[in-house]
């Protein structure tokens, strides 16, 4: 009788201790952290693309997850890479291949990510630079943040020419839009959900113009500024097509003339750095929030940036250092603490893991490949190349040991990354590497779909020029 009662109190204190529990900390379902970063290339910390790159934030999101060593973009411009990856269609399907091709004409029966998650009973929102911005989607959000303007020099520009231009600027963080865009996402991580959630939050920098507070700039002084490892005869061995892209006599032919290219080095680190802060605050309000526990942090660039290699800047190219991005995911209970994994991933990827990590349905006619079993086994079978499409016809197959490249015109270019990491020795032409083409040449996208229509770029929004 004694044992009955003390069981029954028991259960009492049980029940009135789960009734004090707030409803928002008893989800079971996997909410997700989405954090986009544009323009960021592998210079960070995790990556090892810049040696003495401050970026402590991220390295500690490195450290809680898995970090993909070779990921790759679908497109390497804005507009492309995120609509493909959000609506699980890539270039080659849409013929939305540049900045300035609006994709929703196009996709118009297109559920992207945020849409399924919210037709899945998924509590959404969206802040910061997701799509691009001149094309948002507004179906996609039932609320959304835009992206605020960020304070410019009074003279600008001041180092460069138009947006693509450098320096410091007087002010605080609290006056750069990522810093309101993290605002934005903080409340939300401090909100009482009574569902599951997806919060997306995009950062602006380092996209240009690299436009800083002071203290950023700081971190990075001049004198120790390192340049990318360079050859001058470097596109010697390219295909016109691809000279045509790199375009040696515009950005890089200014940066040279006005000895320009340690400032500009400066200040896009200063920007990463700036971005990694912002990015810190944000990652550290999930942490103190009560959904640390089940939320997927997926945290990836949108394409990589060239600084000058194969006299180049920017994006937009289907090589190395314009195609990897930082990828890192971190899935609470599943994934690999310190996890790296050398395997050829996309960004095309993200939406079908993540309808598989919140057993979601499997969402049909999406482009891409779960990387479920990446996350629990880094290093397992795996046989996906990753393709990075620049245009009608310009296509790029990553394997884990060669970059393949063909152009519409059936010129190519291909590099061991074993022997020549800096792809300064165009082997296409030797014919003892034919099979080795062949071979990649199979992961070629099967169609290629002609261009969507165009827009003239820069009317809607200023952060969204080339």
């Amino acid at each position: 009788m004694v044992k009955n009662y003390q069981v029954a109190i028991a259960a009492m204190l049980l029940i009135n201790w789960a009734m004090t529990i707030p409803v928002f900390a008893q989800n079971t379902k996997y909410n997700v952290l989405f954090i986009a970063v544009d323009d960021m290339n592998d210079w960070i910390g995790p990556f090892g693309g810049y040696p003495g790159i401050k970026t402590p934030n991220i390295d500690k999101l490195a450290k809680k997850g898995v970090v993909f060593k070779r990921a790759y973009c679908s497109a390497p411009a804005c507009n492309p890479s995120r609509a493909s990856l959000l609506t699980g269609v890539r270039p080659s399907s849409s013929g939305v291949y540049h900045n300035n091709q609006p994709w929703r004409p196009v996709l118009k029966d297109a559920v992207t990510i945020p849409q399924y998650f919210t037709a899945n009973g998924y509590a959404v929102k969206g802040a910061g630079k997701i799509f691009h911005n001149a094309f948002n989607d507004n179906a996609s959000w039932p609320s959304y943040f835009d992206v605020p303007k960020s304070p410019e020099p009074p003279r600008a520009p001041v180092n460069g020419f138009a947006h693509f231009d450098w320096s410091p600027v007087n002010v605080q963080d609290e006056d750069m839009g990522d810093y309101k865009v993290v605002n934005e996402g903080i409340g939300f991580l401090n909100d009482k959900h009574d569902k599951p959630f997806f919060l997306a939050v995009g950062f602006t920098r380092p996209h240009l113009p690299w436009y800083v507070p002071q203290k950023y700039f700081d971190q990075y002084p001049l004198s120790s500024i390192q340049l990318p490892k360079t050859i001058a005869s470097d596109l010697q061995d390219v295909p016109d097509a691809g000279v045509k892209i790199a375009k040696p006599k515009g950005d890089h032919k200014f940066i040279v003339e006005h000895k320009q290219w340690e400032k500009a080095v400066q200040g896009y680190l200063a920007s990463i750095t700036f971005a990694d802060g912002q990015i810190g605050r944000l990652l550290d309000a999930l942490e103190r929030s009560a959904y640390a526990k089940n939320t997927i942090v997926v945290f990836f660039g949108d394409h990589g940036w060239h600084l000058g290699e194969k006299e180049h800047w920017r994006k937009f190219a289907l090589w190395e250092e314009a195609s990897r991005v930082p990828f890192i995911v971190y899935a609470p209970g599943l994934s690999k603490a310190n996890g790296v994994s050398e395997r050829t991933v996309n960004l095309m990827d993200i939406y079908p893991t993540l309808t598989e990590l919140c057993k979601l349905p499997a969402r049909k006619g999406v482009e891409g490949n779960s990387i479920v079993p990446l996350l629990k086994d880094p290093a397992t079978v795996w046989n996906h190349p990753s393709v990075t499409t620049h245009g009608l016809g310009n296509h790029a197959v990553r394997s884990e040991k060669y970059r393949y490249i063909r152009y519409n015109d059936g010129s190519e270019e291909l590099y061991d990354h074993d022997a020549d990491p800096q792809e300064w020795k165009n082997l296409a032409a030797d014919a003892k590497y034919a099979s080795v083409k062949a071979e990649l040449a199979k992961s070629l996208p099967k169609t290629d779909a002609k261009d969507a229509p165009t827009v003239k770029e820069g009317k809607n929004n200023s952060n969204h020029n080339p």
